[in-house]
């Protein structure tokens, strides 16, 4: 529970809950930190990236045309954004639980990514998630509760 305490006419002081403030001083410590987020384990396919103190995000339906050209819709929101692969320095994949084409596809791409650009590869679940806020991940990621290098993807049959 938050309180609000008036210290003036037009100035007050507010007292967050604890998990809130710590998430606030870790969002501040790692917004410095460039990373992009590869989710398709949901109904749409959605990418998000913070860099360079900025951060973006775009969702396409979760179709077989879409999962087809995954790599291509990936690579134009790079490119729209200038998100050079080169200066990021982490990769968050979503690996389920979720639909198996949606995992499957972007398990691999974020793989490829990984190795190629020699990115640092974590994965994250479904349900790691609130309200698809992405960057809760990097409260996650400072816990030590996400999955390094180590994908394994879970299926909903």
């Amino acid at each position: 529970m938050s309180a609000i305490i008036p210290l003036s006419n037009s100035k007050y002081l507010l007292f967050l809950p604890y998990e809130f403030e710590f998430k606030n001083m870790l969002m501040n410590k790692y917004t410095k930190m460039n990373f992009l987020v590869i989710d398709g384990a949901k109904d749409k396919i959605c990418f998000f990236s913070h860099y360079n103190n900025y951060s973006y995000n775009k969702s396409f339906e979760s179709s077989k045309n879409n999962y087809e050209k995954f790599s291509i819709l990936l690579f134009d929101f790079l490119n729209q954004n200038n998100i050079n692969l080169s200066k990021i320095s982490h990769l968050f994949v979503n690996q389920g639980p979720g639909s198996f084409s949606g995992i499957r596809t972007s398990i691999s791409v974020a793989k490829g990514l990984t190795i190629t650009n020699k990115i640092n590869l974590y994965g994250f679940n479904s349900c790691d998630l609130k309200d698809m806020n992405y960057m809760n991940i990097v409260f996650l990621y400072e816990k030590k509760r996400l999955t390094k290098n180590l994908i394994k993807p879970l299926y909903i049959s």
